[in-house]
């Protein structure tokens, strides 16, 4: 099989700046056989477009495992960077494909490459994108929960920027800080200013301030609509002179082993907090204790 883009000219292993070869294609693509057929013609699996993408960034961005492997194999550098600075493994985060993350974890991909202005994590990568089960995986090989980015902040900034639930819970379970902020604003502001109650609560859950402002002096209430679910939320928090996690945490501590309903009576609780809460919130953070 002819190689035609796969120009002569190589130096190295990493050979020479070129346009966008068969190789790049073919991962791409996912065609398999003319992949498996350029490496036995004796292409570098290492060759660089002009924007330093590999080959083992193009099968990874479009979740091309077979691909991903068949170039591992051969040799690909598991840590090529293109112009941008992403790893293949930032490419497999953003393209949401735990098995090309897998793969490239199996192989020492490093969770936390250098972040350049430029750069975003992996774990920012499948934040961004809402791959919760990408992020799960690079978490569970140490990622950096705080890693911070120049323009989005931490990861937890981009999950709540985008409204990504899942992703939200993966890193809160894994102990993100909850209160980072980028420019005084947290994520707190990131979901209130998508209008999601589920996130607003989740933060609040997990220890969220409401009160903190941002380099305006807007807390996260000043980006929602008014009289919308989510503002009311934040507003009825902020009325409260405990948050509703401390008073349940208070309350239930002191009442452990006895029924919910039992006990609810017994307690200084204000009927319209309760309405307004429900029970249904009152047993979720109950089974939480």
């Amino acid at each position: 099989m002819q190689a035609n883009a796969a120009r002569p000219e190589f130096f190295g292993d990493i050979g020479c700046w070129s346009e966008r070869t068969e190789l790049h294609k073919a991962a791409y693509a996912g065609e398999v056989s003319v992949l498996q057929g350029l490496i036995q013609a004796g292409v570098s699996v290492n060759v660089v477009a002009v924007d330093s993408i590999t080959a083992l960034h193009e099968a990874a961005v479009r979740g091309q495992a077979q691909c991903v492997r068949i170039l591992l194999d051969a040799g690909a550098q598991v840590d090529s960077r293109n112009v941008d600075g992403s790893t293949p493994l930032c490419e497999a985060c953003s393209a949401g494909s735990a098995e090309c993350v897998k793969l490239l974890l199996e192989w020492g991909a490093k969770v936390n490459p250098t972040l350049t202005s430029r750069t975003t994590s992996p774990l920012h990568e499948a934040c961004m994108g809402g791959n919760a089960e990408c992020a799960r995986l690079v978490i569970a090989e140490g990622a950096h929960l705080e890693a911070y980015d120049l323009y989005y902040g931490t990861p937890l900034h981009v999950a709540c920027a985008n409204s990504h639930v899942e992703c939200v819970k993966a890193l809160l379970t894994a102990g993100s800080n909850v209160n980072a902020a980028r420019l005084h604003e947290t994520a707190m502001h990131h979901a209130a200013r998508a209008g999601s109650v589920e996130l607003l609560q989740l933060l609040i859950e997990f220890g969220g301030n409401v009160y903190v402002r941002d380099k305006h002096e807007h807390t996260p209430r000043h980006y929602t609509h008014p009289g919308s679910a989510a503002s009311l939320r934040l507003q009825f928090y902020e009325s409260t002179p405990l948050s509703l996690q401390q008073l349940c945490r208070i309350t239930v501590r002191n009442v452990l082993g006895q029924r919910l309903l039992e006990v609810l009576p017994q307690l200084d609780i204000p009927p319209l907090v309760l309405s307004y809460l429900g029970y249904h919130e009152w047993m979720t953070i109950t089974k939480s204790m």
